[in-house]
């Protein structure tokens, strides 16, 4: 049975969306059109929902392609949006999965692009190619990337977490200078901030600052601890990744008790943060307030419109309220004042790269609110796909 389809205002009325929603979220149940970004014959798969594959102008598309059939080795790509024209910025790139690919995203207001790789030494390093010259810097060994903010230079680094060496806490990289703040924040300030916590999850094992995400005014950062568990760097027993947590760089200090990581991601205000189940935590406090009447979904991965006032989702789309089979998901928008939302699109998510770590939509908002970008594996190919409203 065929569902790649966009579901009609009537049958998401039916479904989802109750009458007397505001404006915002009309376009995306009655006009959205959804199309594929890039070509047949390879995977084009975008990083994450943290960050959007489009550059802050709107000009081009970022995206990580492979011919493997895993997925697991490519290059950095670029696609002009207004012509098509695709130009490789990186080669021979090496990634942990097809899941966030080589975490590639936009900095200095779309002047640069930022990824990882496994290099031939057998060494991680961050890399920075300048868009319009070509030319690439080597800017980090021993660390990979974490996520910053298109409209600056400033990017979270720290080391592997299943063998981060010395680099175990907190580094925060000027891709502009080349220069490294290698004391951005420490496990050993987590561990003294919350000594019952990490001796609870952690005991006496070692632990390293892992996954930090950047809040768009660069004031905050949330991160997981993580320790290693003996695997390899390609296995579910490489580490164990626990806890929610946010630190203030102007303040220096530790916001709110460590919470379940879920798939969390900043509010444009830069305080709160959207996470799975319709969860806005205020990262001031801790505190926890839900959107209403949103239910939350199975598998969701959740991030906010640049306005603050959408919200989208993926979901596993093989029960109620939705129409697909097994393997099936699901990508929504939603109003983060009534939680009502629209299904833009249901697909076969069960196939694609064949990566030991699969690919997932991971749906996000371009720059301006118009486009919402997400992976869809329902053939050979994981491919990256566009959901678009008129202006």
């Amino acid at each position: 049975m065929k569902l790649a389809y966009i579901l009609s205002a009537a049958a998401l009325c039916s479904v989802m969306v109750s009458a007397g929603e505001p404006d915002a979220l009309t376009p995306w149940k009655t006009a959205a059109k959804v199309s594929a970004v890039s070509g047949t014959g390879h995977h084009s798969i975008h990083a994450y929902f943290n960050t959007s594959p489009e550059s802050p102008d709107g000009r081009w598309v970022l995206f990580y392609a492979s011919m493997s059939a895993n997925g697991q080795e490519g290059e950095i790509r670029i696609r002009e949006r207004s012509t098509g024209k695709e130009t490789v910025l990186a080669r021979n790139v090496v990634c942990e999965d097809a899941h966030r690919a080589a975490c590639q995203q936009w900095v200095s207001g779309g002047r640069r692009v930022v990824y990882h790789n496994l290099l031939k030494s057998g060494d991680w390093a961050v890399m920075c190619v300048d868009v319009k010259t070509g030319g690439e810097r080597l800017l980090a060994k021993g660390r990979q990337l974490g996520f910053g903010q298109p409209a600056h230079d400033l990017v979270p680094l720290y080391g592997p977490h299943w063998n981060p060496g010395a680099h175990r806490g907190l580094e925060l990289l000027n891709v502009e200078t080349g220069k490294i703040d290698e004391t951005a924040l420490t496990t050993d300030l987590v561990k003294k901030a919350y000594p019952d916590w990490t001796q609870q999850q952690f005991g006496v094992k070692p632990t390293s600052i892992f996954f930090p995400i950047l809040s768009p005014d660069l004031s905050r950062v949330m991160f997981k601890l993580a320790t290693p568990a003996g695997g390899d760097f390609r296995s579910k027993t490489a580490s164990i990744r626990l806890g929610l947590l946010c630190y203030d760089l102007k303040k220096a200090a530790l916001l709110f008790p460590p919470q379940p990581w879920g798939h969390p991601a900043w509010h444009p205000n830069s305080r709160d943060i959207l996470n799975v189940g319709g969860r806005l935590i205020d990262s001031d406090t801790g505190a926890v307030r839900t959107i209403p009447l949103y239910r939350g979904f199975r598998g969701e991965h959740p991030s906010c419109s640049p306005d603050g006032n959408l919200f989208t989702a993926d979901a596993l789309a093989d029960g109620d309220p939705f129409a697909g089979a097994k393997g099936f998901w699901a990508v929504l928008a939603g109003d983060l004042r009534t939680g009502q939302t629209a299904i833009l699109h249901q697909f076969d998510n069960s196939k694609g790269a064949r990566s030991w770590r699969v690919s997932h939509p991971h749906p996000v908002f371009s720059a301006d609110g118009r486009r919402i970008y997400f992976n869809v594996s329902d053939g050979e190919w994981t491919r990256l796909h566009v959901a678009e409203v008129a202006p």
